[in-house]
């Protein structure tokens, strides 16, 4: 039957005048005499026995609908009914054929006939318990229900859902049109609601609505309905997923219109940010449709795939399947064309992927990888993406190849040691690490001799672990170098600091072996200044009390320090005997 936009307008908003009990005792009166004449059926008996079973059933519930004190103000029940009531006039019609003696007419048609009013009634059952058990018809307000404002309680938000979804359910097109515009508006203004509407809403009857059978209006309140719900709480997120939300959402990624593809795209980002959600793209088959999205979608698509992609490849299986079916060359792409945020996560993407193995780094490498994230840590400036991009070329740098490139690349080295000086600590205990790691030239180490004084810095910090190890390793790598260790020494607010990590009280440095090495490396060129500095400062002393606690390197550093006296004694002796 059609509403006209206008009618229904008038249907949701006042109690539509028809007095409704005539038409419920029509009804009951009508089922009466249908649950006697289906009694004295000839024909087809079988399912005229699961007809009764129907019949009682819905007896049942006419008889708590006219008990529930304001079932007439419901507007639902101007629809239902009458449908109801052809139904049940349709039955009693096929009801006197099959009692007839002589039944004459097409066996299968019949049969076709009763399956139809057999599904159709249980329909009207659904759609019945479902009013009775959301507790609607005993609300005088449940007319219709205004949006609660977001001060509400839960109870009165709560309420309004079951209302909200039942109308969904049970109404015809208009209804559903104008309840998911009620279930937006509630998500747009209320952040709690989306964790209410996971525990009282029926989520899985809104994620039947994506089905391409629906309407196209329906379909696209249904998924922006979704993708908030995803968006919004870990609930809701979780329930969408488990009331099978997943397949219809990459069904629409792959096969709606441009802005539904936006909208399925930032729900399965969501849902995948969940671990034990993201397995299942590739139970789905949804790894190859996730990459296609990325090749061909829209600037917004890209962004939430590149995101969903960058969830998925945490699984170390999925990484497989994505390398298998071609994201690396689909994705490095967008670490030179995407906007800021597709950069961050495809790059996380290659860093997780590149952390696999050989056969990972080799693919990156061959995809001109290398070189876009050289490009990618020079230029960019958000912290994530360096991290991501560095850390990738940390594991990649594991090939001979690579190492040479970066070891001989002074742009790259500078790069390292910017961030060593101003970067986030992340970002400094990784760009130490790759320093350390690489075989750098004399040249390019005096380059960031600068960075020195952070290295020292760095030393100090027992958090992140690892960091202090990888700031010793770095420095001592610079040490190398003459001309760096000159400078350190010049330094004198960071030999305070080095030989303040040399005493045994100080608690910050636990690992008493690391100023020791970088100790050892400035005493290895044998320069006095740097004797006599250290000397000055009480460093022989710490360094003897950590020879006796048999401090690995400790000895070593004491025999270099006093070998540097006894020179100096030796020439003092021989000027004097001159």
């Amino acid at each position: 039957m059609h509403h006209s936009s206008a009618a229904v307008s008038g249907e949701l908003t006042k109690p539509p005048t028809a007095p409704l009990q005539p038409l419920l005792d029509l009804i009951t009166n009508v089922l009466s005499l249908l649950l006697l004449s289906s009694l004295t059926v000839r024909s087809f008996i079988g399912r005229w026995q699961i007809l009764r079973s129907k019949l009682f059933s819905l007896n049942s519930s006419l008889s708590s609908l006219s008990e529930s004190p304001h079932w007439s103000q419901n507007p639902l029940l101007h629809t239902l009914l009458p449908s109801l009531l052809s139904n049940l006039q349709r039955l009693t019609s096929l009801s006197d054929q099959c009692s007839s003696a002589s039944f004459s007419g097409g066996k299968l048609l019949m049969q076709s006939d009763l399956d139809i009013a057999s599904s159709s009634l249980s329909t009207h059952i659904s759609d019945l318990d479902l009013l009775l058990r959301s507790g609607v018809l005993h609300q005088q307000n449940a007319i219709v229900l205004s949006l609660p404002p977001p001060t509400s309680d839960k109870d009165d938000i709560a309420f309004f859902i079951r209302d909200l979804f039942t109308r969904l359910q049970i109404g015809g097109a208009e209804f559903k049109k104008k309840s998911l515009e009620s279930l937006l508006q509630l998500l747009t203004d209320n952040e709690k609601s989306a964790r209410i509407i996971a525990k009282e809403g029926n989520v899985g009857y809104l994620v039947t609505l994506l089905d391409l059978h629906h309407h196209p209006l329906i379909r696209e309140h249904a998924l922006a309905a979704v993708s908030l719900l995803t968006s919004s709480s870990v609930d809701s997120r979780k329930t969408v997923f488990e009331q099978g939300g997943l397949g219809p959402l990459l069904r629409l990624l792959e096969t709606g219109s441009p802005p539904l593809k936006t909208r399925a795209a930032v729900a399965i980002e969501a849902i995948t940010a969940d671990p034990e959600t993201a397995w299942a793209i590739s139970a789905y088959g949804g790894v190859t449709v996730l990459i296609e999205a990325c090749r061909s979608g829209s600037k917004e698509v890209q962004e939430h795939i590149a995101g969903a992609i960058s969830n998925i490849s945490a699984v170390e299986e999925i990484r497989t399947t994505l390398a298998e079916e071609g994201a690396v060359p689909v994705l490095l792409p967008l670490l030179i064309s995407g906007s800021s945020s597709v950069k961050e996560k495809t790059a996380n993407f290659i860093s997780l992927i590149s952390s696999s193995g050989e056969y990972f780094r080799d693919l990156i490498v061959r995809e001109r990888g290398l070189q876009i994230l050289i490009h990618l840590v020079q230029e960019s400036s958000n912290p994530d993406t360096i991290e991501h991009s560095l850390l990738a070329l940390t594991q990649i740098s594991a090939m001979e190849t690579v190492s040479r490139v970066l070891s001989s690349s002074t742009t790259f080295i500078i790069r390292l040691g910017e961030l060593i000086k101003h970067g986030n600590v992340i970002l400094q205990q990784i760009s130490s690490s790759l320093l350390s790691n690489l075989t750098i030239s004399d040249g390019n180490k005096r380059a960031v001799a600068d960075c020195l004084s952070s290295l020292i810095r760095l030393m100090e910090s027992p958090k992140p672990a690892g960091l202090q190890e990888a700031a010793t390793a770095a420095a001592k790598s610079l040490l190398t170098v003459r001309s760096n260790r000159k400078e350190l020494i010049r330094d004198e607010k960071s030999v305070i600091r080095l030989v303040q990590m040399l005493d045994p009280r100080n608690e910050r440095m636990a690992n008493k072996e690391l100023p020791v090495m970088i100790v050892t490396a400035i005493l290895s060129g044998g320069s006095y200044a740097a004797r006599t500095k250290l000397i000055g400062l009480g460093a022989d002393r710490y360094l003897q009390t950590l020879e006796e606690m048999e401090v690995s390197g400790a000895k070593k550093a004491v025999q270099r320090l006093a070998a540097g006296n006894r020179l100096k004694s030796i020439f003092t002796r021989a000027w004097k005997d001159h």
